[in-house]
């Protein structure tokens, strides 16, 4: 494994983006690659380091991208003969360089740890700070006192209830989740600076009468009821908690339900969009692998369209019974 690549990596996970971890576990002559051979691809598609050639690095970061929306690992398997080689949890696509050779690669998924933001000094706020922790969420804490021994797991504890700070730290909006348990002081305040973090969620620990005095309180400082629609109140799925560490466990229950349905959403919409070329890339008609246009060694004309081959031997193939190929081609395959 490359010094740089680890180190790439380890930058990437401080500064809490997302990327995936590619490696080279099992090989078969011939093929460029080696094991132990890794790659880091980003979230935007940006490709470090060496998995093996054209044959190999389209279909890394379609899986890739996969993998980021889910946050499921995955095993790859390139091979010339496929449905052979098909093994259950394995992505078996073909391997269409001249060699002929097989590449197996593990790719792993690297998200950004998730945050809990917790305001007030409240038992529920002590609560939802420690359970959170267990969980294995960053967790930042808003507390006018700054007690350390009141919130002895927090990751972080701010005295102000607007924390810029943590708009420039927390991991993406996305993985943001706050709570605001201030029972009464400065709730107004820290559900405002709750909803200019945008978290994925906010939920209020307050009766609903309470929460409705608190939303007038909200209009009236020019925030808009559609972004005061999305907060949860009261917190929580309704388990009939009562005690603080109940009332904790029913917000963190809700917040998993919350977290898991994205992540679900994420991967159909991953999925689908796997399947269809972005803009600015083919599908090979004869092998089904993705090809970038713009860099693209290998096409045809036929009937006046253009398609894009991934090597030689495919463009060949489709020259020789385009009529075939040009039928069982995906939607998207010719530009």
């Amino acid at each position: 494994m490359r010094a740089e690549l680890l180190q790439m990596a380890a930058d990437l996970a401080r500064r809490g983006e997302p990327f995936v971890l590619a490696v080279v576990v099992r090989r078969e002559s011939y093929s460029s690659a080696h094991q132990g051979d890794m790659a880091v691809i980003t979230a935007d598609g940006g490709y470090h380091g060496w998995l093996g050639g054209n044959c190999t690095q389209p279909t890394v970061q379609r899986e890739a991208r996969r993998a980021l929306a889910d946050g499921q690992p995955r095993l790859v398997s390139l091979s010339p003969d496929p449905d052979r080689n098909a093994r259950p949890g394995v992505t078996a696509v073909p391997m269409t360089c001249r060699s002929g050779g097989s590449v197996d690669v593990y790719l792993e998924p690297i998200l950004p740890v998730p945050r809990l933001l917790v305001f007030g000094p409240s038992p529920a706020a002590r609560a939802l700070a420690a359970l959170g922790h267990d969980m294995g969420y960053l967790v930042d804490v808003v507390d006018p006192s700054g007690d350390r021994r009141a919130f002895p797991s927090a990751d972080r504890i701010f005295q102000a209830p607007s924390v810029p700070e943590v708009a420039a730290l927390a991991a993406g909006a996305e993985h943001l989740f706050a709570v605001v348990a201030t029972m009464g002081e400065n709730d107004e305040d820290s559900v405002a600076a709750s909803l200019a973090l945008d978290p994925a969620y906010l939920g209020v620990v307050a009766s609903r009468k309470r929460f409705a005095l608190l939303r007038e309180t909200l209009v009236s400082r020019g925030i808009a009821g559609e972004r005061l629609d999305r907060i949860r109140n009261p917190a929580g799925l309704d388990l009939g908690a009562r005690l603080p560490e109940e009332v904790a466990l029913s917000i963190l229950a809700e917040i998993v339900q919350v977290r898991r349905a994205r992540l679900a959403e994420l991967a159909r919409e991953a999925v689908a969009a796997a399947a269809v070329p972005t803009q600015g890339e083919a599908v090979d008609p004869v092998c089904g692998m993705t090809v970038v246009i713009a860099s693209a060694r290998h096409h045809a004309e036929h009937e006046g369209r253009a398609y894009y081959f991934c090597n030689p031997r495919c463009r060949e193939k489709f020259l020789a019974a385009p009529e075939h190929y040009r039928a069982a081609a995906p939607a998207g395959a010719a530009r």
